[in-house]
This record gives C-alpha cells, sequence and structure tokens, in this order.
C-alpha cells in the first residue's frame, strides 16, 4: 500500500535549491539570525513519495505541491488585519460589502476587511442564528416589514432572545443601508444567539447578537430570465423536517447540497418533495404552477418557509383575475404528476423574483419558453418593487 512518511529535516539543510525556489515564492515565514538558526535547528516535516508508484494518482497530487512546509507566523492584530485587507482586496467576486452593522462593535463600518464576527459566536459553530433579507431598490427598502416579522418569528422559535426592540432593529437596519450610499442591492442581517463559548448550550453566551450587511451585487438578477428560463431537477438531498423547515435559520446545508446537486446535473436548483412526496420548495425560493385551467396554484406554507415574495406574488396575482388572464389562485398539494401537466412552472422568491422554468427533469414545458402568466407576474412584481409606496421603505442618504 502506497503510504507518506515525514521525515525531519534541519534548518541548515534547508539551503537546496529546491528550497530556494520554494522561498522565493513564499516570503511570509518565520526569519531567525544565523546564530539562533544554529541554536534552535528547527525542523520541518518533508513529504517523501518514493514509496509511491508512478501510476498511483497521488503522486501526481503531490508532486504539484511544495513539499517543504514554512513555520506558521504568529501575527499582531495589525499584521492580521494587513493580511485580511489584501486578502479582500484580491478577491475578484461579483459582490462588494459596502456596510456592516454588529451590536459587539455598538456601531457601522465599511472596512470589508473588518467585517467580522467571533469565532465562538454560538452561529458560527452551532448554527444558533437566524437571518432574512431585504432588497434595496432605488433607495428603497422592498418590503421591510414583512420580512422583518418573519426575521422576528425565526428567532423566537429559535429561542434567540432580541437584543433591541423591533423598532431600533428597522432603525438600525435602515441606518446601516444609509450609511452604504447602496441605492441598489440587497440588505441581509442575522440574529445570534451571540459568543460566550464553544459548548453546546447557548447559557454560556453573553447576549444575542445582531448583524447585518449591505450587498451591491454586479451580476444581473435576472439573468436567468432574461435567458428565457432554467431547467430544474428533482432533489434526492432529503429535506429539512417541517419544524426546521419553516424557520429561515442559517442552517443551509442541505440547501447547499440541492443546489449543487443541480449544478451538477446542468441545472439552476433543486425541487424537493415533502415526506408525502407532494411538491415543496426549492433550496432559496418557492414553486408555483399555472395549470391549463389557468389557475395559479402553489403548496401549502406549513411545511416549507413562508416566502415574503410568494405571498406577495398571490396578491399581485388577484389582478390578472380581474383582468380575465387568471382564473383562480389556490395554495394546495400538488403532485409531481400534476405540476408536469401545467402550462407553466416558476421559481419564486427575493434572490430571482419570479423565475420561469422551462424543463423539470426530462419534462419540457410547452414549447420549452418562458410561460405568459409567468412574464405578466414578473412584470407586476418589478413594478411593485418600483412603485408600490406601501411596500418600500424610504432611505434617506
Amino acid at each position: 500500500m502506497a503510504f507518506l512518511r515525514f521525515l525531519p529535516q534541519p534548518l541548515n539543510s534547508l539551503s537546496s535549491p529546491h528550497f530556494l525556489h520554494h522561498h522565493h515564492h513564499h516570503r511570509h515565514r518565520l526569519s531567525f539570525p544565523q546564530q539562533q538558526q544554529q541554536q534552535h535547528r528547527l525542523y520541518f516535516p518533508v513529504i517523501k513519495t518514493s514509496a509511491l508508484s508512478d501510476s498511483d494518482p497521488s503522486r501526481s497530487l503531490l508532486d504539484s505541491k511544495t513539499h517543504v512546509f514554512d513555520a506558521v507566523p504568529l501575527l499582531s492584530s495589525s499584521q492580521a488585519y494587513e493580511r485580511m485587507k489584501v486578502f479582500r482586496e484580491n478577491i475578484k467576486g461579483k459582490q462588494q460589502y459596502l456596510a456592516m452593522y454588529s451590536s459587539i462593535f455598538g456601531g457601522i463600518i465599511t472596512d470589508p476587511a473588518a467585517m467580522v464576527i467571533p469565532m465562538d459566536d454560538h452561529m458560527v459553530h452551532r448554527g444558533h442564528g437566524v437571518f432574512d433579507t431585504a432588497a434595496i431598490i432605488d433607495g428603497y427598502l422592498y418590503e421591510l416589514d414583512h420580512h422583518l416579522d418573519r426575521f422576528l418569528n425565526s428567532a423566537s422559535s429559535s429561542k434567540i432572545d432580541l437584543p433591541f426592540d423591533r423598532e431600533s432593529i428597522r432603525r438600525i437596519l435602515i441606518q446601516t443601508v444609509s450609511a452604504s450610499k447602496c441605492r441598489n442591492g440587497s440588505l441581509r442581517y442575522w440574529l445570534s444567539a451571540g459568543p460566550g463559548d464553544f459548548n453546546l448550550s447557548p447559557s454560556g453566551c453573553h447576549q444575542s447578537v445582531l448583524y447585518a450587511i449591505v450587498i451591491h451585487d454586479m451580476s444581473q438578477t435576472t439573468d436567468s430570465v432574461k435567458s428565457g428560463g432554467v431547467k430544474v431537477i428533482t432533489s434526492s438531498i432529503p429535506i429539512k423536517h417541517p419544524k426546521f423547515a419553516i424557520t429561515k435559520s442559517v442552517n443551509y446545508l442541505p440547501n447547499v447540497l440541492s443546489k449543487m446537486e443541480a449544478e451538477e446535473a446542468g441545472a439552476f436548483a433543486g425541487i424537493w418533495l415533502d415526506d408525502d412526496g407532494f411538491v415543496a420548495e426549492g433550496p432559496n425560493m418557492n414553486v408555483a404552477f399555472v395549470t391549463k385551467e389557468k389557475e395559479l396554484i402553489m403548496p401549502h406554507f406549513d411545511k416549507i418557509l413562508t416566502g415574503c415574495t410568494a405571498k406577495r406574488v398571490l396578491t399581485l396575482a388577484e389582478r390578472l383575475i380581474d383582468q380575465g388572464k387568471l382564473r383562480g389562485i389556490r395554495k394546495k398539494n400538488i403532485t409531481v404528476e400534476e405540476g408536469k401537466k401545467a402550462d407553466e412552472m416558476m421559481l419564486l422568491g427575493s434572490g430571482v423574483l419570479v423565475c420561469p422554468v422551462v424543463q423539470w427533469d426530462e419534462h419540457v414545458f410547452g414549447d420549452g419558453k418562458e410561460g405568459d402568466i409567468t412574464q405578466k407576474l414578473l412584470n407586476l412584481i418589478v413594478q411593485d418593487m418600483k412603485s408600490s409606496p406601501s411596500v418600500r421603505t424610504s432611505v434617506l442618504y
């Protein structure tokens, strides 16, 4: 059996061409005066690959990596901050983090390198935290109060006490957006059991903590809509138990695995079925259908997360009934067969708004193009986001 042997190498033997080449590419290391090197004779482990055959796949992996390990530097807080700053500057992602509030800081910061949370926060190592979002559209927060209500309900069901009253939390969120200068983006916020220790019980946590961050996303939210719709698959990842599915907690491992499974299959998202085999939801969006009888149907919210966007779409869809475009709106148990027989399928969520599904597994809806009702619902929600006073909260910049 192939194996790795770790042999100590004295520091003064690291003057080989291999080490010098390695040192050229790794400047961050502990350095010692020559006299101290002789005194301490530090040892570094070296991986020996002689026991690996040429055909062993581990050999190519090892050969592609450096075999000599640097000593791990002990950093000051200022050095750690500078490295974090460089790390952030080198990330070329599609999102920018413009402002963060932390009740631990007791204020708002705009430096992404300082946007950190304690490792002993129970949200980090135990998943004891909840979160929610709100879209920022043209300097207004969309449906902030509906999202905030769900946020506080999630905190209550997770037994997380509020660090402030509802109005104070609301004011903090609005001021964080104001400090960010962001007029189009998203606000995401968390309530955590807080830092204190690494135990399971939150009894050692000093106080619950509120975090919030403003995100500017440079990618297009409606790319999938513009491209004519998406493909979804039936997820094989077990769905959350209803008790946990109805709470918007930070425990998103099943959601992440479902999303990854879909992407590996060339799809946009996975669709969960509940324990009775009925259509449930996507990894972070609700699902709806338009039947051949022109009825908009959606799964009940008793076993899944109550989507704020989905609820708003149900309200706005009443206008299509008045226009004669829809004959009815109903929440019901939906079988896979019934869903695939529908004229249209769509995903609903703050990230996708109203996204047409043109294929589910091997089934193609209609002619494989975006449906008429789906497009009309998207237009209604976009118009609502831009002009409805009842669901828009002004931000003073």
